[in-house]
């Protein structure tokens, strides 16, 4: 685990999204829209597991950055959907599907319940890891 955190890090971003100053919590919202596509703030916060209002200011950040853009939803003109721009989403999609693919290869061996296993297995981890992170915050 730790050298796939170690090379995880290392992973640095397309020239084009250097200058951005990218966080992990970044990475995680850019993931999310480019492999499940626009969507809410809301929807994208319960993904990552924050508030939405943090959500709202990384997209704000990103939005003037011009990577990601809001657009009105076209069933409901109150909400908000976000997606990458047209411009920025080449650069992102070339960043992170290297990884995406990684982990296609890697788990196309295993049955679907092999698959579970594995998931639950780091979902385990990353709740054992996690746990002291919450106690003390």
């Amino acid at each position: 685990m730790p050298r796939m955190v170690g090379r995880a890090k290392r992973l640095r971003p397309p020239e084009e999204l250097r200058s951005l100053a990218l966080a992990p919590r970044h990475l995680s919202l850019l993931s999310y829209l480019l492999f499940d596509g626009p969507m809410t703030v809301n929807d994208l916060a319960a993904r990552l597991e924050v508030a939405p209002t943090t959500v709202s200011l990384m997209v704000g950040e990103l939005s003037r950055k011009g990577v990601l853009e809001r657009r009105e939803d076209p069933a409901d003109r109150r909400r908000r959907i976000v997606g990458l721009t047209g411009t920025a989403r080449p650069a992102v999609s070339g960043w992170l599907s290297r990884g995406a693919d990684a982990w296609r290869r890697a788990l196309a061996p295993l049955t679907p319940e092999q698959r579970r296993m594995f998931v639950a297995t780091l979902r385990a981890y990353e709740d054992a890891v996690g746990g002291d992170e919450e106690e003390d915050g």
